[in-house]
Formats: C-alpha cells, structure tokens, sequence
C-alpha cells in the first residue's frame, strides 16, 4: 500500500493456523489439492437437538500446550496455567498467533517490544451453557422450574468469577502481548466473516504510518458451540443432510445447498520492509492493497454485492497490475455465492481471474476463515498453481465467473481474498509474491 504520503511496505514473514484441515500450511495445502474435506459428522456438539448433524472440526487442536508451537519454558509455563482463562476460540487464536510469531523468527532478542504489536479479529464470543448450569440448578423449585428472584442470592455464586474472561473478544490479543511482551499498537475487531481483512487493513496502516515496525495479525472464530450453532440453524442458510457431510459445502456449484459451519484461527506476521530486510527474515509476500464496505438491506435486495465490490474496488486501489487469482468468500449459500460473483464480474470484468474457494473444504470458519483462506493462497503463490475447489461440478449459469476445478491452474503473482458478514460488512486485501 503505496502513496505518496507513506511510503512504507508492509510485508508477510510468519504465518500460523489452526483449521479442520490441519495446524501446518503444509498439511492443509496437501489436503487442498488432494481435494480432502474436514466436514463430518459432529462430534462436539448433541447434533440430534440440531437440525443439522455435519461440520467441519478442528479435531488435531485438543488445546494441549505443545500444540502451541516451539516455545521457551517460561512462556510454556505461562500460556499452561492461562489456559483455564481461554475458551476454544482464545486457545485457537493464541495458538495461531505463537505458531506465526515462530515461523518469522521474530524473537524477543530481535524485535522491540514498544514498537511491536497486536490486532485481531473475531466473532462475537458466545460463551458455553456448562458455565451457569450449577447456578441454574440451585434456582429451580421442586417441580424444576428456574426462579429468577434466587439468582443474585443462589445463582451468581456458582458462576466462576473469572468467567467473563474467558469469553471476551478483545482477550485473543491481550494474551498474546501479554506472553510475548508486545507492547505496541494494540486493537480487537469484531466483524465476523469480515474480521481477518479489517484486522490486516488496520495493522497495515498502523505499520506504514511508522508507529511501528512489525505486528501479530491474526483472527479466530467457531460456528461449532451449543449457543453460537443454535444462532445459525435459525438465522442462516445450512447445507442439510448427512450421507455425505464431505459434499455438503458447494460454493458456486448449481446445486449448493448453503454453508457448512466449521472453525478455526490463523496469523500473520506483518513486518515494515526494511526491518525485515535488515534482520533478514524470509518474506513470504507483500500485501499491496485493502478495501473495506458496508451496505445493509436498506441499500436494496443486492446489498452483499454492493459491499462487496466496494471493498473490492478498495483493494485494487492505486495498482495497475492484473489479478492472478480470487479467493473467493464462497459461502455456498444459493444467493451469497450470486451476489459476490456479481460483485467480482462488476469490478474485474466478464472475464475474471481464476476464482478459488477453500470454504469447500472446510466451511465457514467465521472470522478465523479469511486468514487460514489467506494462507492458502499464499502458499499456492510459492508453489506456483492453484487447488481445486472441491465439489464444483455443475456451473451456475448465474455465477458467470472462473471456479478453478483441478490442480494444474497457475496462481499468479498475486491474489485478492473476499469476505462478508451476512449484514453486508465486507472486506477485501491483496498480497503479492514479494518482488524485492
């Protein structure tokens, strides 16, 4: 992101996930281009209370301390006993952001800590009924109804005091500073879906405007909890049926029924190019452009595509360079997918850049999708081709774009990620290999 006013480039030296497909980039990108789904039936949740049985677990993140990355004895000791403070959305974030910060190399004997800091995103955190359960029981009456009037004297004393804790979304980013003795800029969105553009915009405006040299971004979000899942089932279109959990999620295919739910966190390192440079990170890609829109329902039926070509346009601001490739929200909801493939046709053209859309694997990670998305691009720039998107069979006459459908696709030397909030919030940025 380049202008006359701030010419510091802001570039990629670590990257970190946990997802349904794996917590290594180089087992989701085998599992990508092996066309290997993470949806199954669940197993975190009493599915027959649902109306929907499948999803997409991140089943290889138990939240054990070694699943955290290399760490020192001290802050393995100090992430351990933080763990009773973090729910699964926390760990997952925490997780991803010391896998990233290991990847760079951004030790604490190379970085400042004042000129060192934190964003991240996330859903709203909805915390487990197992939390209240005690407090409710001593509430009830003899035929097991609740009493409200014996809360404040029965029930609030059952609730951990810490609890709030556990929950809050501004805590991801407060435990990783904390830990690693971060003690730049420090900032939590809460965008859903649209969290990981808006979080990766704002660190790199942070970083260009010289208020610091490098930062942890990051984004974590489930679909997979009692309450959140039942907030889904009722307000947004789910691909149903269990014969086939891996064929659930379709984006752009004619017959996509709706999303599948799924979780998972992932993290950038974003570093000013000269640091960088200077303690001779590896630079796995330079981000060179970010939009962000919103349009409610009040701007008429087509508001997602409003948003998101917006946001679009935003990103491929100030550059006169082709796209190499989409990675594409896909949510594979009948409308959703219409409505962002609209939006890319308005703003690249009738014929557009190869589309990609790794929620076919996986489902909707919430905010933690765009990143673990983002990281798969990245890896398919260094590999040089794309994968495929799994379970695109039939064209949608009504998504005229081009859905990369095998393995032999080249990824160019740059991609742009789409995301959306289904209240219209959208997000868009661009990452190019780095070019010196």
């Amino acid at each position: 992101m380049r202008d006359s006013v701030s010419p510091r480039r802001v570039v990629i030296t670590g990257v970190g996930l946990i997802s349904p497909l794996g917590n290594q980039v180089e087992a989701v990108w085998e599992a990508l281009r092996d066309r290997k789904s993470g949806v199954d039936l669940l197993q975190a949740l009493p599915s027959d209370a649902m109306s929907i049985s499948c999803g997409a677990e991140a089943r290889d993140f138990t939240g054990s301390i070694s699943e955290f990355g290399p760490l020192d004895k001290q802050l393995q000791r100090a992430i351990k006993k933080g763990l009773k403070l973090m729910c699964r959305e926390i760990e997952m974030g925490v997780a991803a952001a010391q896998l990233a910060l290991h990847d760079s190399g951004l030790s604490s004997d190379v970085r400042d800590p004042d000129r060192t800091g934190v964003l991240y995103g996330s859903d709203y955190i909805m915390t487990l009924p197992e939390e209240f359960a005690a407090g409710i029981r001593k509430c009830q009456d003899a035929e097991g109804r609740f009493q409200f009037e014996r809360w404040s004297e029965l029930g609030l004393p059952e609730v951990n005091p810490l609890w709030l804790l556990k929950y809050l979304p501004n805590m991801p980013a407060s435990h990783i500073a904390i830990y690693n003795d971060l003690r730049g800029a420090n900032n939590s969105l809460t965008l859903r879906e649209a969290s990981p553009g808006a979080a990766i915009g704002e660190a790199v405006s942070t970083i260009s405007r010289g208020i610091v040299d490098a930062m942890v971004v990051g984004a974590t979000g489930t679909r997979i909890n009692p309450f959140r899942t039942l907030h889904v089932v009722m307000q947004e279109v789910l691909a149903g049926g269990s014969e086939n959990p891996a064929g659930l999620s379709r984006p752009f295919d004619k017959d996509r029924t709706g999303s599948v739910l799924g979780e998972g966190a992932g993290a950038f390192i974003l570093e000013e190019l000269e640091f960088a440079k200077a303690r001779g990170a590896e630079i796995l890609g330079e981000v060179i452009g970010f939009g962000s829109g919103t349009a409610g329902s009040t701007a008429g039926p087509q508001f997602i595509q409003t948003a998101m070509a917006n946001a679009l346009r935003g990103a491929m601001r100030n550059s006169d360079t082709s796209v190499g490739h989409v990675n594409a929200h896909g949510i594979g909801t009948p409308d959703g997918d219409i409505q962002e493939a609209a939006a890319i046709v308005e703003v690249l053209g009738p014929d557009t850049p190869p589309v990609v859309a790794a929620k076919s694997n996986f489902g909707n990670l919430g905010a933690g999708g765009g990143m673990v998305e983002a990281i798969a691009s990245i890896k398919a720039l260094s590999e040089g081709s794309l994968w495929p998107t799994l379970n695109y069979e039939t064209p949608d006459a009504d998504c005229p774009i081009n859905v990369v459908s095998s393995n032999d696709v080249p990824a160019g030397d740059n991609f742009v990620s789409l995301n959306v909030s289904p209240q219209g919030q959208a997000t868009a940025f661009r990452i190019a290999k780095f070019a010196g």
